[in-house]
């Protein structure tokens, strides 16, 4: 297969809070040392090694949003938690595999996880935008009275 697109970080991804796209901007640039890794046809060792690192980053990335959403009490937290969840577990089984041969990382599998990720945010994290902001304004109209 030839080569895949990288993955590219837009404002149409932001979620208005810059330690969150800051988050994902790194989420993304990792996905694309992946698909570096790939392209240099590298061991399965350091696939696995990679995949861990999304792993063990995503579990960091979606740890803080969920902490940020849980201290403005939004209402779809477990939901969005559960959609989390999924991602661990999706790449937990794909460095397993990748370990066991590294003809199991295919690019459609990089895409799948890439395509979880924007669809993601794309599809929940942008949810919760207009809840936080709501939540925003009426703490500072709060401080003004």
């Amino acid at each position: 297969m030839a080569k895949m697109q990288k993955f590219e970080w837009t404002e149409d991804y932001s979620v208005d809070l810059k330690e969150i796209d800051e988050l994902q901007k790194k989420m993304f640039a990792l996905f694309n040392a992946l698909l570096d890794l790939k392209e240099e046809d590298a061991e399965a060792k350091e696939f696995a090694n990679m995949i861990s690192e999304i792993n063990e980053y995503a579990k960091y990335y979606f740890q803080r949003e969920e902490e940020i959403l849980r201290e403005n009490k939004y209402p779809e937290l477990e939901l969005h938690s559960g959609e989390h969840k999924y991602f661990t577990k999706h790449t937990i089984a794909l460095r397993r595999i990748v370990s066991e041969d590294k003809e199991n990382l295919t690019y459609e599998n990089i895409r799948e996880l890439g395509d979880w990720l924007t669809d993601h945010i794309k599809e929940h994290d942008l949810l919760y935008v207009p809840f936080l902001r709501i939540n925003r304004f009426i703490e500072e109209a709060g401080r003004q009275n």
